[in-house]
């Protein structure tokens, strides 16, 4: 059987999208690996996000809570608000409780990936913030380390990301995610996707 890896994301205006996408091409590039991309509901309403100029949603499946227990591993993404992760993304959590009750994702290997709006908007905090979600319901948290090698230490460029996860800077919603942070998104699908299928593996 396929090792399912789910990315499963929250985006507002793009950005987280733009990472899961590329973080899907590198999970699948896995043998054996089956990599689905996954929303989570909105919980503004229309005209809410019309007011924020938010664009159209992208026409990814929106996930229920019950689907995460089909998943083998994950990968989680959304933007920071004040240095933890957004409200959409929280709701989304908070309605686990049935398989908190059962632990039916105990064991099985998570990582994180973000977006802030500035280099000081919590690239390290909003996944750090995101771990107590993680340990409740006992999956193992999988972070990226400085597996991503030279690209870690960039500083002629600007860059997203740490050794909790791949990252970008979305500023004020023009800037895109760069090719090195999508290189680094590559590489933690691929990274997490090996490890999880190496887990069922030995289960």
């Amino acid at each position: 059987m396929a090792t399912k890896v789910y990315i499963v994301y929250y985006s507002m205006y793009g950005h987280v999208g733009r990472l899961a996408e590329e973080i899907k091409k590198g999970a699948s590039s896995v043998e054996g690996v089956e990599a689905t991309l996954w929303q989570v509901p909105e919980t503004l309403s229309e005209d809410v996000l019309g007011k924020m100029s938010a664009p159209p949603k992208s026409d990814v499946a929106i996930i229920s809570p019950n689907e995460l227990a089909d998943a083998d591993g994950f990968i989680f993404g959304f933007p920071t608000r004040f240095g933890m992760m957004a409200a959409q993304f929280k709701a989304f959590l908070d309605a686990t409780g049935g398989l908190w009750r059962t632990q039916q994702l105990a064991g099985k290997p998570a990582g994180i990936f973000y977006s802030t709006g500035s280099q000081g908007g919590g690239q390290e905090t909003t996944a750090l913030t995101a771990i107590t979600q993680l340990v409740h319901h006992g999956m193992i948290f999988v972070p990226i380390g400085y597996t991503f090698g030279a690209g870690m230490f960039e500083m002629d460029h600007i860059k997203g990301g740490s050794p909790y996860g791949a990252g970008t800077f979305a500023g004020d919603g023009s800037r895109q995610p760069t090719p090195l942070e999508l290189e680094q998104a590559f590489h933690q699908g691929k990274y997490i996707a090996t490890i999880t299928k190496k887990l069922k593996g030995a289960a």
